[in-house]
């Protein structure tokens, strides 16, 4: 089978569009329709049942995803170790990180790496820490530098670069200032402004507040903690801030039993060749270690 006309597929696939993975490859809509018509001639099957705009796989379609999956991954993975055999660091770098970590710990080791290897090509992706380690499971990208789940699936490595401590915060009005000693249960009282369900970060809270079988009140989630922080700044409830963004219009509360930290760090797939690039940013992050 023709690598573009499964590169076209596979676009189509997980965008639903063929003008979305058109934009994506870079390449004319007629052009994407033309290779998914030769993939669909050389199968004798219907790939996508097309009803108005909406495209979605058929089960032929659905069979051949995974398996072209893999295909690309081998010929991705096969290029890599061959041109890994020169030891020149160069080509393109694929990292997914979140724009907190973007903002607060990468624009040191971006320059460090920058310099160190000019010819590199950084292709850095903003996005949730969830998304990332999504993205390198199916191949999309190299690297992950995220929070790190507390689970990562089985075919992702995970490497702690950073501790970073988490503090239950709220303005400097709020009624629970006013008390000497404040308990979880004291705490849940009040309505909170949390990352959306499903977030590392919210996993990590939700998963001591359950030692303390306590139900929250979530009155607005979302995944910005800049936003976060400043929603509590204005009154709006109580939250779970990284130390580091923490400011003046903020008080840090101490809740009895609760101890928060959540860890930042390199993500990568177990089963993946990884550029010379990719392996020298992970020991630029991981010095001493090596990925195998």
């Amino acid at each position: 089978m023709d690598v573009p006309n499964l590169n076209a597929f596979v676009a189509v696939a997980e965008t639903g569009s063929f003008s979305v993975a058109s934009d994506q490859l870079f390449l004319t809509q007629p052009a994407i329709s033309k290779r998914v018509s030769a993939l669909e001639t050389e199968l004798d099957v219907q790939l996508f049942d097309r009803i108005g705009r909406k495209v979605t796989l058929t089960e032929a379609g659905t069979e051949l995803l995974s398996r072209a999956r893999t295909i690309l991954q081998q010929v991705e993975d096969s290029k890599r170790a061959i041109q890994n055999l020169s030891g020149h660091v160069a080509g393109k770098l694929s990292i997914g990180t979140s724009h907190h970590i973007g903002l607060h710990r990468l624009p040191p080791v971006l320059r460090a790496f920058t310099h160190t290897h000019p010819e590199v090509e950084l292709d850095l992706h903003f996005m949730d820490s969830e998304e990332a380690c999504h993205a390198i499971e199916h191949g999309d990208l190299e690297l992950g530098i995220v929070t790190l789940p507390l689970e990562p699936a089985k075919v992702l490595h995970t490497y702690e670069v950073w501790p970073d401590p988490l503090d239950i915060v709220v303005n400097q009005s709020h009624p629970l200032t006013l008390l000497k000693k404040i308990t979880p249960k004291e705490l849940a009282n009040y309505s909170a402004i949390l990352p959306t369900r499903g977030t590392y970060t919210r996993q990590i809270f939700e998963h001591t507040m359950r030692k303390h079988k306590l139900e929250l009140k979530v009155g607005l989630s979302t995944n910005y903690l800049e936003t976060i922080k400043m929603m509590v700044s204005v009154g709006l409830g109580w939250s779970v801030l990284p130390r580091s963004m923490l400011s003046k219009e903020l008080k840090t509360l101490c809740i009895d039993g609760i101890t928060l930290e959540r860890k930042l760090g390199i993500v990568w797939h177990s089963g993946h060749t990884l550029s010379n690039a990719a392996k020298a940013m992970s020991d630029m992050l991981m010095p001493g270690e090596k990925i195998c």
